[in-house]
């Protein structure tokens, strides 16, 4: 592991076979880039991360992946947006995505071959998230893959719900001369949706049989009833596919989600996003899990090249 300046911070760099890692643990832990030297020396990026000017916005940039904490997407309590009701009936803020990818950690592990940090929630996350806790992110880095686990660890005498996810930023299209019509992509969902400007989840049309990331069907659309956990997508007759597994068991509890999204045609990314269940979690439950007093739960996800 090799510490590098970057825009006045410190950046963290891990190589790993053929593969390099960059992070700014204690802004978000979010890991930034990921990226793969070739057999005939090229570099491919696989996570996306643009070029700055500083880090200005840094929360905001579409890039790597953002940690979706204590909720991922949109909360709703009744219609109104970026607010959630907890069990003691307080209705609380709620920020899109929640706070972890605006907050501030604190390493606790960081070695050759990844590194850990904890959340270090402020007074605007203990007013949403009223919670005794420790919220822990965690990366172990492989030669052409990578795992990450949240671990939440309830210190109070009340359950934790939460419903957490990853915003993973791939680089599309990776090879020169290509377009999403090249990339081939496969969820086993069986159920799709989409949520609404109130938050009411409704039926959606799913993507065709052998889909590509061109596919506008696929634009903010939710795929859940999962069959397995895997979802792959990659360059049609060429190496190099993505896989990324949500959860460890070959069937996701019910109500896991992959969610598919990228912000216009032109965007040289497209995200493939692993969340524990559906947005609005914690007004519907569909994928809303409870931490019970002095108990620890996790949320492991794996992504690799194959």
């Amino acid at each position: 592991m090799e510490k590098i300046p970057y825009l006045g911070a410190t950046l963290l760099r891990w190589t790993v076979g053929k593969s390099t890692f960059l992070a700014l643990p204690e802004r978000g832990a979010r890991l930034m880039n990921w990226n793969l030297v070739l057999g005939d020396g090229s570099v491919r990026d696989i996570l996306y991360w643009p070029e700055l000017g500083s880090l200005d916005g840094f929360t905001k940039v579409r890039g790597g992946n953002p940690i979706l904490f204590p909720f991922a997407g949109r909360s709703f309590d009744g219609a109104d947006i970026h607010h959630w009701r907890a069990a003691d009936g307080v209705r609380r803020p709620m920020p899109m995505h929640g706070l972890a990818r605006q907050g501030t950690f604190t390493l606790s592990r960081c070695d050759g071959r990844g590194f850990a940090a904890r959340f270090q929630p402020d007074e605007e996350a203990r007013a949403a998230y009223p919670f005794d806790y420790e919220f822990t992110v965690t990366y172990r880095f492989e030669p052409l893959a990578f795992t990450c686990e949240f671990t939440l660890q309830n210190l109070g005498t009340a359950p934790i719900p939460w419903s957490p996810g990853h915003h993973f930023y791939f680089t599309v299209p990776w090879s020169e001369g290509a377009s999403r019509s090249d990339y081939l992509i496969r969820v086993p969902g069986t159920q799709h949706l989409r949520q609404d400007a109130t938050g009411e989840l409704a039926p959606a049309p799913g993507p065709a049989a052998n889909a590509t990331l061109a596919d506008p069907n696929l634009l903010d659309l939710l795929h859940t009833g999962l069959r397995g956990n895997e979802a792959v997508f990659g360059e049609q007759g060429r190496p190099g596919d993505i896989s990324i597994q949500l959860g460890t068991a070959k069937k996701p509890a019910a109500d896991s989600t992959f969610v598919t999204w990228t912000e216009k045609a032109e965007s040289p990314f497209y995200c493939v996003e692993p969340w524990m269940g559906l947005p609005g979690a914690a007004a519907h439950g569909r994928g809303l899990q409870q931490v019970p007093p002095g108990q620890i739960r996790n949320f492991v996800v794996t992504v690799a090249v194959r």
